[in-house]
């Protein structure tokens, strides 16, 4: 299960991750996503992964697509911050 939490400040969005980011809810957060950038520059969404438990090999490479387009992750566990840098976030 993954909770998506989205909210909209001046300052730019957060997008609030909590659970498993696998399987079918890859799938979720992309349509998230691609739904998200219509309406919003993806330089101006944060991404926080503090409440993710487990990413799979498909997430991985969902946020390497999200911090590639343009969008800010942050993490502050050792298992996400490690993903991470694995994907190429400085």
């Amino acid at each position: 299960m993954l909770r998506i939490t989205i909210t909209t400040r001046p300052e730019g969005v957060t997008v609030a991750l909590e659970g498993r980011l696998a399987g079918p809810w890859v799938d979720e957060l992309a349509r998230c996503w691609k739904a998200l950038t219509v309406t919003q520059d993806a330089r101006a969404v944060c991404v926080e992964l503090d409440a993710v438990t487990f990413i799979d090999a498909a997430g991985k490479e969902l946020l390497r697509t999200m911090h590639t387009e343009g969008a800010t992750l942050a993490a502050s566990g050792c298992m996400t911050r490690a993903i991470l840098e694995e994907i190429g976030k400085p």
